[in-house]
């Protein structure tokens, strides 16, 4: 096994990511040949119920989780909700799933399709650091789906 440290989370719903503050995360790949990996993260309170709500329906949903270091691209893992314990002010999050596919690189991808809206110069800088910070789903994501 292995272990990460998660700086950050989203939850994909619809076209949009759902950024969730973390106040700690860990992330372990079970390197079992199910690929495996269990992400556990300490979050406020406020988001009880969107999580319980996400574990008693049993679905898998998406998830975009940067691992380690700021500047690495969000890992995309498919995961279902198996654990909500309140922990005071916070709430432990266990959850488990598979990697949902291989990583591509971000930061070209976002590029390219901001050059095909036509953006050029300041504007395009100005987007492309703004994007590049709140990581939206890329419309090569969406066809994917």
């Amino acid at each position: 096994m292995k272990t990460f440290k998660m700086l950050s989370v989203g939850l994909v719903e619809n076209d949009d990511v759902i950024n969730i503050p973390l106040e700690d995360g860990i992330i372990i790949n079970q390197e079992n040949s199910h690929r495996s990996w269990v992400l556990e993260m300490l979050v406020d309170l406020s988001h009880e119920e969107k999580f319980l709500g996400m574990k008693e329906s049993g679905e898998i949903n998406d998830v975009k989780v940067v691992i380690s270091y700021p500047e690495n691209e969000p890992a995309t893992f498919e995961v279902g909700v198996y654990g909500v314990k309140r922990i005071g002010e916070h709430i432990s999050v266990l959850m488990k799933g598979t990697l949902k596919r291989a990583r591509r690189k971000y930061a070209e991808t976002l590029l390219s399709e901001l050059l095909e809206d036509g953006l050029e110069g300041d504007a395009l800088l100005n987007r492309f650091e703004s994007d590049m910070r709140s990581r939206p789903v890329l419309r090569k994501d969406e066809a994917a789906k």
